[in-house]
């Protein structure tokens, strides 16, 4: 089922429309996330943790 072209427009204008919705809150979260100190250990750790699950599954079969 292949979409009609008027189809794709009004779909481009509600996607602008929401992303104009919530530019407010987008900007605010960017400030308050450049203040913010990084935590690199927790996004790293549980990457590691799938990583390391995945070898483990791979080397069982």
């Amino acid at each position: 089922m292949e979409t009609t072209g008027w189809e794709n427009l009004l779909l481009g204008v509600l996607v602008l429309l929401v992303i104009f919705w919530m530019w407010p809150g987008i900007k605010g979260s960017l400030a308050m996330s450049k203040e913010a100190p990084t935590d690199w250990s927790g996004l790293l750790l549980p990457i590691a943790a799938v990583v390391i699950f995945v070898i483990f599954l791979l080397m069982m079969v």
